[in-house]
């Protein structure tokens, strides 16, 4: 029933609707009616068209530095020898957790009387990393895969050969000290 009678009351309004556009310095006009009225109170809109631009500006920034940085990311060596070769990568990974076991217990198994070669086997360690570096960076530079990736396992064959050595020293060592100091009286 309610929308026949609004039906209805558009039809008989039908002809009689202002569609035209209000004449220039309409706005301002009924403002001062407004506000030659009693009792009403007029709060003018400030202009704030500053924030739109400048959030469509930080917007653009901020997609265009997200874009720049995925096309420019480069790569770590890593990840480009795995590309080469993910055999080497998993080797690495492999070797690589070893070796890290290793020279936490070397560093735990460290006296006064010891602390000397393992500085000195830490360093020899850096050395061998440093080389190890050097053999990535050559197999992607182009160099005989095969020849490089042997060369990187002996790297780590060594480093794993040293540890082991110089684990075994210290436990002569500190059996030694251990032995005289069961023989020694007073």
């Amino acid at each position: 029933m309610q929308e026949e009678n609004i039906e209805k009351l558009f039809s008989e309004l039908s002809g009689s609707f202002d569609i035209e556009a209000p004449l220039p310095g309409h706005r301002e006009r009924f403002l001062d009616k407004l506000k030659q009225s009693d009792g009403v109170v007029v709060m003018e809109r400030k202009k704030s068209s500053w924030w739109k631009p400048l959030s469509i500006a930080a917007s653009f920034a901020i997609l265009c530095t997200i874009g720049f940085g995925l096309l420019n990311s480069n790569p770590t060596i890593e990840e480009q020898v795995a590309k080469i070769s993910p055999e080497a990568s998993e080797t690495q990974f492999y070797f690589a957790s070893l070796i890290e076991q290793q020279v936490q217990e070397l560093e735990r198994k460290g006296t006064p009387d010891t602390q000397k070669m393992i500085d000195d086997t830490l360093l020899q360690m850096k050395k061998l990393e440093s080389a190890y570096g050097n053999l990535e960076q050559d197999l992607l530079d182009g160099g005989n895969s095969k020849l490089i990736l042997s060369a990187m396992i002996t790297n780590f064959q060594t480093r794993i050969e040293l540890l082991q050595e110089v684990m075994n020293k210290i436990d002569n060592i500190n059996n030694s000290n251990t032995f005289d100091d069961e023989n020694f009286t007073i």
